[in-house]
């Protein structure tokens, strides 16, 4: 198979990330006789500084004519740090969301064997988690109508969903369910917000679409303690996208470290594979950041293309890492630790 890959390494680690993932890949493509066309261009803060766009056009023509996305991280602490900022990296972002029409996350949350002791919950409570997050990318609070007023000194931000945003958003939660253990949860807030109701009832519709699959409804903030009390419960979740945004934060943690843990955008043209993780400036050239998540998303993106085996092999190559302790210091637990280039070098060798 041919495939052209835009390839957005974005700000602070994501290009130390991305470069291990690319080497991976590419041992991939070889291996399993695959051609890869690596198609680079700028996000983010970088893309700010040299042309003063977050997302400039040019990078979004990349990015729609691409196969598929491979997306390292963006932010940059001298725009958190300045409020005034009329530019800002994560503009970017939720431009190239919008853009690309990527209206749902999939945050995947699941346990090593080798690292289940390194998780902050006890092993009982999250042995055996594997769970998928849905979270609604393109609407909601992010996108709705915000200002200011009072001179100032009110402000507000509207939270605004249609039917159809909804339903092609729990369509793929069903989908995903049917192939998985036929339980799909609804997470919202509809003893309060409006927005939410539209959102129970829309989903409720379509339940007769999908007989096999059990389907509950919980609040966010029950599901925000039960995440950490009994993850185990939970098989596919769906929600909008500030629930999604802060839930898939929490869950993140129960696998013992946010530098494991792969994502992916599907959009209905081109779909985006990016770590969960963050910029983490602080780390930006020290070449200690942990590339594992980028790697797995890389394994993501290859199952999408229904390269099963493909991501199969990088799945395993990873697990064998953790077992052998071949990792970055943030798993090293005061032991001997790896560079990310070293980190990488080694998957690619021994895929």
């Amino acid at each position: 198979m041919k495939l052209n890959i835009a390839l957005l390494a974005g700000d602070g680690i994501g290009p130390e990330v991305i470069d291990q993932a690319v080497k991976v890949c590419d041992a991939v493509a070889k291996k399993f006789n695959h051609q890869i066309i690596w198609k680079p261009a700028l996000t983010g803060a970088t893309a700010i500084d040299a042309v003063g766009d977050p997302y400039p056009d040019e990078t979004h023509e990349i990015c729609a004519n691409a196969d598929a996305v491979l997306f390292g991280a963006i932010g940059h602490p001298r725009f958190d740090n300045d409020p005034s900022a009329k530019v800002r990296p994560e503009q970017g972002l939720l431009k190239m969301r919008q853009k690309l029409g990527l209206f749902a996350n999939v945050r995947p949350t699941f346990t090593f064997p080798s690292l289940i002791d390194k998780s902050p919950l006890k092993r009982e409570r999250i042995e055996g988690t594997d769970l998928i997050i849905l979270r609604e990318l393109t609407g909601g609070v992010y996108f709705g109508e915000r200002g200011r007023r009072d001179n100032g000194n009110t402000a507000f931000d509207t939270m605004i969903y249609t039917r159809s945003e909804i339903q092609r958003l729990a369509k793929k939660g069903f989908e995903m369910a049917m192939g998985r253990s036929k339980k799909l949860c609804c997470v919202d807030k509809a003893n309060v917000l409006e927005s939410s109701r539209l959102w129970r009832e829309t989903v409720q519709a379509m339940e007769k679409d999908y007989p096999e699959v059990t389907v509950s409804y919980e609040f966010v903030d029950a599901v925000a303690m039960r995440l950490v009390q009994w993850p185990k419960a939970y098989d596919v979740i769906i929600t909008e996208n500030l629930f999604g945004d802060i839930l898939t934060d929490e869950a993140s943690v129960i696998s013992g470290s946010m530098g494991l843990m792969p994502s992916s955008s599907v959009g209905s043209k081109v779909s985006l594979y990016e770590p969960i993780h963050g910029s983490y400036p602080q780390a930006a050239g020290k070449d200690i950041a942990n590339p594992l998540a980028t790697v797995l998303s890389a394994a993501m993106l290859f199952e999408d293309f229904n390269l099963h085996e493909e991501a199969k092999a990088i799945r395993d190559i990873v697990n064998r890492s953790l077992v052998e302790g071949i990792v970055t210091e943030d798993l090293a637990d005061g032991g001997k630790s790896y560079k990310t280039s070293e980190v990488g070098d080694w998957l690619a060798k021994h895929i």
